[in-house]
């Protein structure tokens, strides 16, 4: 019989206490309107070319497509907040439009994260936290998405992490927020300590440079990559490679089921440790969002 390969683990050697209270239904019971034992799926954006006719009815008008994706999944990461603070009116409607249990992740502004790195950028920040707070109760996390830096942005992690630490201290304590970066050099203990002071999480991604959970053990630097009391996770891909072979969302066209199945072993270590997940499948990952998120789903099926 050949051999099966060894079920990825999160490298837990320097693993500290979580900071933080475990929220009320994020101890891995059965959420009433998750399918999944406190993990909570949807995609990267609710609109997407290909997905009328394929994931949409045939038809239907966009207006009604974020109340149409509401019945399919309990979440979704606004993609559109990264570019511009949405009109009120826009942020109110997606309140109305979806069910009390719906939650919305977002994505802060590339403003803040791309074009000021968090320095005075306080009237952008504030604008955009005040508009999001528009959603109440359905605000989950906002992700900081921050791209790759050189050595002319910054020379090391150390001081990027002078520049990030101060504008942690002042993020309100009754929201969540996660934080991505894209240097595989400064994932290490000390980075994921000044994110796990301030109970923020250091978003997992599925992406072609980047290391994935169960291939952190082989870094030089291990640590634990569970810097809150919940999991941002973010199914992202190879988004040049994939753009060769299509630009339109349709159906899949990489197979990512070894890959999920790897992550379905990732996320039961996360319900283990009693973790609220909030996952999140890009088009780019294999070519339809909402298709990496019903694999999944069976993946994870099958193992539980």
């Amino acid at each position: 019989m050949k051999a099966q390969p060894p079920k990825p683990k999160l490298d837990r050697d320097s693993a500290l206490p979580l900071v933080g209270a475990v929220p009320e239904k994020a101890r891995g019971e059965k959420d009433e309107h998750s399918d999944l034992p406190g993990i909570l799926l949807g995609t990267s954006a609710f609109t997407a070319d290909g997905w009328e006719g394929t994931f949409y009815p045939s038809g239907m008008r966009p207006a009604d497509y974020l109340t149409f994706y509401a019945t399919r999944f309990r979440t979704v990461e606004v993609d559109s907040t990264f570019y511009r603070t949405p009109p009120t009116a826009t942020v109110r409607g997606w309140y109305a439009k979806t069910p009390a249990y719906f939650v919305f992740a977002a994505k802060a502004p590339r403003s803040v994260t791309h074009d000021k790195v968090l320095v005075n950028c306080d009237a952008e920040w504030k604008e955009f936290l005040a508009t999001m707070e528009l959603l109440g109760e359905k605000l989950g996390p906002i992700l900081f998405q921050f791209g790759y830096f050189n050595k002319s942005a910054f020379q090391n992690a150390e001081e990027f992490l002078a520049r990030l630490r101060p504008f942690l201290k002042t993020l309100p304590k009754d929201r969540r927020f996660a934080v991505e970066i894209r240097n595989k050099n400064w994932l290490d203990a000390r980075f994921a300590d000044a994110l796990r002071e301030r109970n923020v999480a250091l978003a997992l991604i599925d992406q072609a440079w980047m290391p994935r959970p169960w291939e952190m053990g082989a870094m030089k630097s291990k640590f634990d990559p569970i810097t809150a009391d919940f999991a941002y996770v973010r199914w992202l891909g190879d988004r040049k490679g994939i753009e060769k072979i299509t630009t339109t969302w349709d159906k899949t066209v990489v197979d990512r089921r070894s890959d999920l199945a790897n992550w379905v072993e990732v996320f039961r270590e996360f319900v283990a440790r009693n973790l609220r997940v909030f996952a999140y499948a890009n088009n780019h990952y294999a070519g339809n969002g909402p298709a990496t998120v019903n694999l999944f789903r069976a993946l994870w099926d099958k193992k539980n």
